[in-house]
């Protein structure tokens, strides 16, 4: 299956510097390279045993060094269906923000990006007119973006999530099913729970009566290191990447030492590889299967994938990303 154009620059990268049985390992499939059973094969194992060793030695230094400031090293990949994400990021701040614009708006003639793009905006200005030396409420910045919001009369719904990294600890505020994971040794250690009403309805935001309000968010927080990897995305990666496979991506990427845009490059890519696969199964039909609907194959949606690696301020081998708001 051809990958989309603006991940192919990192598949070509991944091609020249990695062996196919890592490749098949993690599931990238795309252009020319044939889908593969890797249960039975000796190299897929010997790669198992390679990333295992790449990995452990992070746990023992991670277990001897001295306490230093974090930051969030971030990147973000995007393919779009119909266009109704939203996302940000603030390498100051420390903050990333994903939004889905609902899509069933669009049967009533609504611009269904509306709502995502004035409410990642909103956040971005917000974050942005914070005093940055002092940590980030997501819990605020997403209920003073809402306001905004609603107030401006934007058309449309979504669903929401923002983190921010304070001190040691992510914090999180979530509407919905955009949503995050944490991975530690290439491990999942944290992933958000969905808020839905039934099936495929997740809770959302929008102006008027009816609307979740931000007091329904989901909050949270959680002990962070040196060397985990965050993926914050809309619900396009979630419903069409199974959590094994992402950890593949980030074991491989640990590895082979990627870059946030490798990686988010890399899960956009299998989210949409699986999204136009109608032979195989995703979290989305396995979870339709649970609910008593027939259901194969992936689900098509936009795709926002915002990778990001926490890393000690004193690590001057990486400089911070530029902020960036993509509405």
């Amino acid at each position: 299956m051809e990958a989309p154009p603006q991940i192919r620059d990192t598949l070509d990268y991944v091609y020249t510097r990695t062996p196919e049985a890592h490749r098949i390992a993690v599931g990238i499939h795309f252009g020319t390279l044939p889908p593969s059973a890797a249960d039975d094969r000796e190299d897929v194992a010997r790669y198992a045993a390679y990333v295992a060793r790449q990995l452990q030695p992070r746990v023992r230094l991670n277990s001897n060094s001295p306490a230093a400031p974090l930051r969030m090293n971030f990147a973000s990949c995007y393919v779009q269906d119909h266009d109704e994400d939203s996302h940000f990021f603030h390498a100051v701040a420390g903050v990333i923000g994903v939004a889905d614009g609902v899509g069933g708006c669009r049967s009533a003639g609504v611009d269904a990006a509306a709502f995502s793009r004035g409410l990642m905006g909103n956040a971005f200005s917000e974050v942005s007119a914070s005093d940055l030396g002092k940590p980030v409420c997501p819990y605020t910045i997403l209920d003073r973006a809402y306001q905004r919001t609603a107030a401006s009369g934007t058309p449309g719904a979504s669903t929401a999530v923002i983190v921010s990294l304070a001190g040691k600890a992510l914090r999180w505020a979530y509407i919905g099913d955009s949503g995050f994971a944490l991975f530690r040794d290439g491990k999942l250690l944290h992933r958000s729970e969905p808020q839905q009403h039934y099936f495929n309805c997740p809770f959302q935001l929008f102006a008027g009566e009816g609307s979740h309000r931000v007091s329904g968010a989901a909050v949270g927080e959680i002990a962070v290191e040196e060397g985990d990897v965050l993926v914050v995305a809309s619900d396009g990666l979630f419903d069409n990447v199974f959590d094994s496979t992402l950890e593949r991506t980030v074991q491989m990427g640990t590895a082979f030492n990627f870059t946030p845009q490798h990686m988010a490059d890399i899960m956009a890519g299998q989210a949409h590889n699986a999204s136009m696969d109608a032979s195989k199964d995703s979290p989305f039909s396995v979870a339709a299967r649970e609910h008593g609907l027939t259901c194969t194959g992936g689900k098509q949606d936009d795709i926002t994938v915002v990778v990001a690696f926490v890393e000690s301020q004193d690590d001057m081998t990486t400089d911070l990303p530029v902020s960036r708001l993509r509405t």
